[in-house]
């Protein structure tokens, strides 16, 4: 899986110093040579190596992209400029939007480099109108006919919209995505959202809407055919939704937001903590 060029290899080391398995070292003819046991396939060695001599995992140096260092200002103002669109055109995406959302996913990063997300795609607007027109009428029959108490806790503020035809969970969006894990993954719990936040910077940066869907997230916990309609493999967990779409709004201009707190620490010492402070902490933490 490990392949060195020997007439490329400058011997720099670089490829060892970056390994975070320590799974290289030099061999006797000062060659990086790897334990595959210890090798988690990040390919950070193929990445840093200056000169192109190091294919890893069935992967070559010449079928990589060049890295362009891109204007901080311009990825900025895209970080200022992102809103939660509520507004679609009721069309599809074009295919080729659609092809390089799906494409750029395999790029997003996740913990301990554990390459198994599922998602779940609905590309199609008749099929995303379906799913809709489904999760709707059971939450409609859920507060009306058959009562369903976490279902009431969660929508019946919202009935009067339910019945007056209005899509309060998917707001008329013509696609989503769905992001799912394994529940052993090592970090089920904040990969699907860095990849969502790939996703979402990526699409509205062509153009694309998109909005974060906790109201879908509740749904797919609380009607389980809805994970095997969407094809998530068992073992996985339904973790979080993205809305997206051609938007039918535009906005002009970023926010201006309340700024959060941010504290630069200073060097100080670390107090002993009585068992009460203790406990808050823990339950916070834990929260």
């Amino acid at each position: 899986m490990f392949e060195v060029d020997k007439e490329k290899c400058i011997h720099c080391g670089l490829c060892i110093k970056d390994c975070s398995a320590k799974a290289l070292q030099f061999n006797d003819e000062n060659v990086p040579e790897i334990d595959e046991k210890k090798c988690f396939e990040c390919q950070h060695c193929l990445a840093v190596c200056p000169v192109g001599a190091i294919s890893v995992c069935g992967k070559k140096p010449e079928n990589s992209d060049k890295i362009y260092f891109q204007n901080p200002d311009m990825i900025l103002n895209l970080i200022k400029s992102r809103r939660s669109y509520r507004h679609y055109k009721q069309e599809n995406l074009s295919k080729d939007k659609i092809q390089k959302l799906k494409y750029m996913l395999n790029y997003v990063p996740t913990g301990c480099n554990f390459h198994k997300l599922h998602f779940a795609f609905i590309d199609d607007i008749e099929v995303m109108n379906q799913f809709r027109d489904y999760v709707n009428k059971k939450i409609v029959d859920a507060l009306t006919k058959k009562p369903v108490k976490a279902i009431i806790n969660k929508f019946n503020r919202h009935l009067k919209s339910f019945l007056n035809g209005e899509d309060v969970v998917f707001r008329g969006a013509p696609h989503m995505v769905v992001v799912s894990t394994p529940v052993d993954a090592p970090c089920y719990n904040v990969d699907p959202m860095i990849a969502l936040s790939y996703f979402e910077l990526y699409a509205q940066s062509m153009n694309v809407g998109t909005c974060w869907c906790g109201l879908a997230e509740f749904c797919l916990l609380i009607m389980p055919e809805l994970s095997d309609y969407l094809n998530i493999p068992k073992g996985y967990k339904a973790s979080y939704v993205m809305l997206f779409g051609e938007p039918d709004i535009k906005y002009a201009r970023t926010i201006q937001p309340e700024p959060f707190e941010i504290e630069s620490v200073q060097k100080g010492t670390f107090k002993k903590l009585g068992f009460v402070d203790k406990m808050k902490r823990y339950f916070w933490n834990l929260k």
